[in-house]
């Protein structure tokens, strides 16, 4: 069983590492029990692509570091359905089924700027939205700030576990 990260650069401002990152959110992923196939989509796109999905979805102007857009699962049909193809006499069993947890879209540009602010690296930075965005995908929010808080902390534990500063 696995989880199966689709990662997209659709940037050309930026080199970026896909391979890494997806190493990092599937670390995380796992650490907080997402288990079986799952399915997440990791992009790196343009200002421009991030402020029209921003205001699309979230109704705020201008482009935004992260944005998660998770796939809230319905519940299984119970009992049966006629229509849903299941298994029936002489058929073989259904595959499972991948559990589609959601997209991240990360802005480089945006990234690059909250490093400068944020006095930390380019890589401490995407690294930590990547986070941030499997988070989001997996419910935590940070609205009120005791919830802020623990999302913050939960951040840097999986941070410290799962992303390796390479050391100049």
């Amino acid at each position: 069983m696995t989880i199966d990260i689709y990662a997209a650069d659709e940037q050309h401002e930026f080199d970026i590492d896909l391979e890494r990152w997806i190493a990092l959110a599937q670390g995380a992923l796992s650490d907080e029990g997402v288990r079986g196939l799952a399915e997440v989509s990791l992009i790196f796109s343009d200002e421009p692509t991030i402020a029209a999905l921003n205001k699309q979805f979230m109704g705020k102007d201008g482009p935004t570091d992260v944005l998660s857009f998770p796939i809230d699962n319905e519940p299984e049909p119970s009992g049966r359905v006629p229509d849903a193809g299941g298994s029936g006499p002489g058929e073989p069993p259904a595959l499972e089924i991948p559990q589609l947890v959601g997209d991240i879209v990360i802005c480089p540009s945006v990234a690059a700027q909250n490093a400068i602010e944020h006095e930390c690296t380019f890589d401490d930075e995407v690294a930590l939205l990547v986070v941030h965005g499997v988070l989001h995908l997996l419910g935590w929010d940070h609205m009120v700030d005791e919830e802020a808080e623990r999302m913050e902390a939960r951040e840097r534990e999986l941070l410290s576990r799962h992303y390796r500063k390479i050391q100049s």
